[in-house]
């Protein structure tokens, strides 16, 4: 195969380059518009009242989105719960014990295709077997659609990072005496726990913003409610409906909602990327 000549490749390398660099910037300037965007019409909605009081009816200035604001802190929390263990712990099968296993690679795929599926089929899910059966709608049901969601992030998360780690820590516990079991939670757990952490973090990130599979479990409410049995108040389900409305003073507050995700969401990539992410290089 005929070499090109320098001054081609130099040309052809600059064109990539250039083009690789528009898009990033692109990339941040749609970022950057966005949350300018939300924080000059949402920063006017936060104050004391909007983490201390209950929304207002229409019409009447004034209120907050208290409720809204636990039930989706208890929901996140509760799904939290329920995915991070069954993650970690199918991550560790398929790092550490399934490996190539035909089970392995059946979950795998089914991680993958988890991943990828729209909310909105996994809200309709959770709906017909655990709403519907039930006859109602309940934040147990909203927090386990977003654990599902996170499962699969967890899981494949927990895998990617503990294949990272060399073999010499796996050879060198086992040389020991320890079982596998104790290796893996003892000294592999230890070396990666900044990029499980940071798995973690953008699982809770990713299922910050969801609305679809709420709108068929969890639902809403505009009062205080003393447990998950029945419709929760959650903030995206709130932006959904405030920002319908023909009302003003809602459509503020659903700025100032919106607000307070983009800011928890960009929060908790952050910490993922240059706190986690610096100790785990």
């Amino acid at each position: 195969m005929k070499p090109r000549p320098p001054i081609v490749r130099r040309m052809v390398n600059g064109v990539v380059s250039g083009l690789a660099a528009a898009s990033a910037l692109m990339g941040l300037l749609a970022l950057a518009w966005i949350f300018v965007g939300v924080l000059s019409r949402g920063v006017g909605a936060l104050n004391v009242d909007f983490f201390t009081r209950l929304p207002n009816p229409p019409g009447i200035p004034g209120g907050g989105l208290a409720n809204a604001i636990v039930g989706t802190l208890a929901m996140t929390g509760l799904a939290t719960l329920l995915a991070v263990p069954v993650g970690m712990m199918a991550g560790v099968f398929l790092s550490e014990f399934g490996q190539k296993s035909r089970l392995a690679d059946h979950s795998r795929f089914a991680a993958n295709v988890l991943m990828g599926m729209p909310s909105i089929i996994i809200g309709v899910f959770v709906y017909a077997i655990l709403v519907l059966p039930r006859g109602k709608f309940s934040g147990y049901a909203g927090a386990l659609s977003l654990g599902i969601i996170m499962l699969p992030v967890v899981a494949r998360t927990a895998e990617d990072m503990l294949r990272l780690l060399p073999n010499t820590l796996r050879e060198a516990g086992l040389a020991l005496g320890a079982p596998t079991w104790k290796v893996t939670l003892a000294i592999l757990f230890r070396a990666a726990k900044p990029g499980l952490l940071t798995g973690i973090l953008l699982a809770v990130a990713r299922v910050s913003g969801e609305t679809a599979p709420l709108l068929f479990t969890a639902l809403n409410s505009p009062y205080w409610e003393s447990s998950l049995a029945g419709p929760t108040p959650n903030l995206t389900v709130t932006i959904f409906n405030f920002a319908m409305s023909p009302y003003p003073d809602w459509q503020q507050m659903a700025w100032g909602a919106s607000l307070l995700i983009t800011c928890g969401v960009l929060a908790l990539n952050l910490t993922a990327r240059f706190f986690l992410g610096e100790k785990h290089s």
